[in-house]
């Protein structure tokens, strides 16, 4: 028997010493991929990417108690989008004149207001219209549209932790967004006007984050200049001053880029080539993009943003078989469980990748048409098994847009990367663009079934 003990004894200490070995070797990778980042940065661009996309999270949780059953919530998708996804064409040709610490006030500004313009406006209850609350909505995707070209430019200065930590700040703002929304307007019982009061003073975090938690040395002397750049051949954007090979900057070490890399030789052909020779080159560039990345794109965002605004509001159960007090209360729990979705699945490339991106897109569309006829024939028989759906719906979408870039960044050669990846976003918005436009008449239509076959859910008011 002492034998027996020592034997076991032994083999405790064994599993001990191996797990402490893991753990170690762990940390040791841990450390070493994070090796050379400072922690201010880091924090100041995940506070970036979440507070500037987290109220475009909220107002889409919201869609269903700020306009009623009666408007289609493709409208609030849309009042969403389409002001960030105009910012976006057209901002990159003046913004760069206006410095970044009076861009951040003016981002933290237009948000607030717009929150509190759709805070203040009366509800659909009490007779209120819609219009306060979509002009507050505009002014929001303003800031977001806006915001987001500048701290992604912002990087520039930061280097590719700050890059990574604005991505993150990104996926955990549909999360938190969605989540807080649900947990404060369902389960603690805090009123829509309350919640979106409240949300409207996160915009000061982004005001703390530029002016206390972020070093600026390397602004300051950019800012005191001219901030002028000229456009080159790829999309890119670089300061004139960066044209003059012969003198060397103190934030150049901060991306790493040699005078030998490719950006340096793209600027270096592209000086004497007019605008009319560059444009027919990316043209050329997006048509080769556009079948392997740009559809299935496309398709995915079409797909699950149908399901969203057009599908999910519809995909209604009697409160008595539900978790639920109010029928109110499904869209935003759909919401926060199709985010959770998107941020595993965007966090998924270190451990999983895929190559086929047509296989997801066609399963979202599976998703699509199976979630549209159960809204028609009711033949799912518990919300719970919805709730999988909606995870999975999430998962799809978010591992088609993340592995798309990952791809872009394996398959395209490298001078023509930077340009690829900035071209290809223009799928995401074009298809949540073309999904408000067809959720609206989607969403009508299901409801208009649902009444005329005795289940009139999508028009009960709480």
């Amino acid at each position: 028997m002492p034998l027996a003990a020592s034997d076991e004894d032994a083999a405790t200490l064994s599993s001990q010493e191996q797990s402490s070995s893991i753990w170690k070797r762990f940390s040791a990778r841990l450390s070493g991929a994070f090796s050379g980042a400072d922690p201010r940065v880091c924090v100041a661009f995940w506070l970036f990417g979440l507070i500037n996309n987290v109220l475009y999270v909220i107002i889409l949780s919201a869609a269903v108690d700020l306009v009623g059953p009666d408007v289609p919530k493709g409208v609030v998708l849309l009042a969403d989008v389409i002001p960030s996804f105009v910012t976006k064409l057209l901002a990159p040709y003046f913004i760069h004149l206006v410095p970044y610490w009076v861009r951040v006030f003016v981002f933290a500004f237009l948000s607030s207001v717009g929150m509190l313009v759709v805070a203040m406006s009366p509800g659909y209850t009490d007779g209120g219209t819609i219009s306060s609350k979509i002009a507050g909505i505009i002014l929001a995707s303003l800031s977001c549209g806006a915001g987001e070209l500048s701290f992604v430019g912002l990087t520039h200065f930061y280097g590719p932790f700050s890059l990574a930590a604005w991505g993150s700040g990104t996926g955990a703002a549909g999360l938190i967004g969605a989540g807080a929304y649900a947990l404060a307007t369902s389960a603690l019982g805090f009123s829509v006007h309350v919640t979106l009061l409240v949300s409207a003073c996160l915009p000061a975090i982004m005001v703390m984050s530029f002016f206390v938690v972020l070093p600026r040395s390397s602004l300051r002397s950019t800012e005191s200049g001219a901030d002028r750049y000229r456009v080159v051949e790829g999309g890119g954007e670089v300061e004139e001053d960066e044209m003059d090979y012969g003198a060397g900057r103190e934030d150049e070490g901060l991306l790493g880029v040699s005078h030998n890399s490719p950006a340096r030789k793209a600027i270096h052909v592209n000086q004497g080539r007019s605008w009319q020779d560059q444009t027919r080159t990316n043209l050329r560039r997006i048509k080769g993009l556009f079948i392997p990345f740009m559809v299935p794109m496309l398709l995915v965002y079409i797909a699950e943003y149908v399901i969203n605004q057009g599908v999910a509001p519809t995909l209604l159960f009697p409160l008595s078989e539900s978790p639920f007090e109010h029928f109110r209360s499904f869209y935003p729990t759909y919401n926060a469980i199709y985010q959770i979705g998107v941020f595993i699945s965007r966090s998924s490339t270190p451990f999983y990748r895929i190559h086929n991106l047509y296989l997801p897109s066609l399963l979202q569309v599976v998703n699509l048409a199976l979630l549209t006829l159960h809204a028609l024939f009711d033949f799912i028989p518990t919300v719970w098994l919805v709730f999988i759906i909606v995870f999975w719906e999430g998962l799809l979408g978010g591992v088609v847009y993340v592995n798309t870039f990952a791809e872009i960044a394996d398959r395209v050669p490298k001078e023509d990367r930077e340009f690829s990846l900035g071209a290809t976003t223009v799928s995401d918005s074009a298809g949540i663009c073309i999904a408000g436009l067809l959720s609206m008449g989607w969403e009508v239509w299901l409801c208009s079934w649902q009444v005329g076959h005795g289940r009139d859910y999508c028009r009960q008011k709480t």
